[in-house]
């Protein structure tokens, strides 16, 4: 019987010590990145950066556009008038500019993408020490993007009070 109860003890002991880490629960919470990004201070000015580049580069490639247009046009109202071999001359010029301008809009929006990819990176670099800070403080040990949550108590949603601290700490 003696030895029974010592069983009975040992075996009670063992598995509370090898049950508790299986019951411990993670905090886990999630934010909208893209919330904090187009509403936190630093991210509005970002995207009003990222915005006027754009519109110049539109305004710009409207401009090659019209130009281009305007000079289809004037070979156009040329073609019964000069020479079949300097109409085409002015043509092979013409393809030439379209195809320059076609470099030009493709070499636009690539230093645009980059532009754009390069800022939102700085943000998120901007924003990772307050998060991770604000992690260790409330004890979150997952952090989750919203888009990434199929469902979620809205008390793990912590996007509001991620963002309050990105706006007073960045400014």
């Amino acid at each position: 019987m003696k030895y029974f109860n010592k069983f009975i003890i040992t075996t009670i002991y063992l598995s509370y010590l090898l049950l508790t880490p299986l019951m411990a629960v993670e905090k886990t919470a999630f934010v909208d990145v893209e919330y904090l990004i187009q509403n936190s201070n630093i991210g509005k000015r970002v995207l009003a950066n990222i915005n006027d580049l754009n519109n110049e580069n539109i305004k710009l490639l409207k401009n090659i556009k019209k130009d281009l247009k305007e000079l289809e046009s004037k070979i156009n109202n040329k073609k019964n008038i000069i020479s079949e071999q300097d109409f085409n001359d002015e043509v092979k010029v013409f393809q030439k500019k379209v195809k320059d301008s076609t470099i030009k809009k493709n070499e636009i929006v690539k230093e645009f993408n980059n532009f754009q990819k390069e800022e939102l990176k700085k943000v998120i670099s901007a924003f990772n020490p307050i998060i991770s800070n604000y992690m260790k403080q409330n004890s979150v040990n997952i952090l989750l993007d919203s888009k990434n949550v199929f469902m979620g108590n809205s008390e793990s949603n912590k996007t509001e009070v991620i963002l309050k601290l990105i706006n007073d700490k960045i400014s």
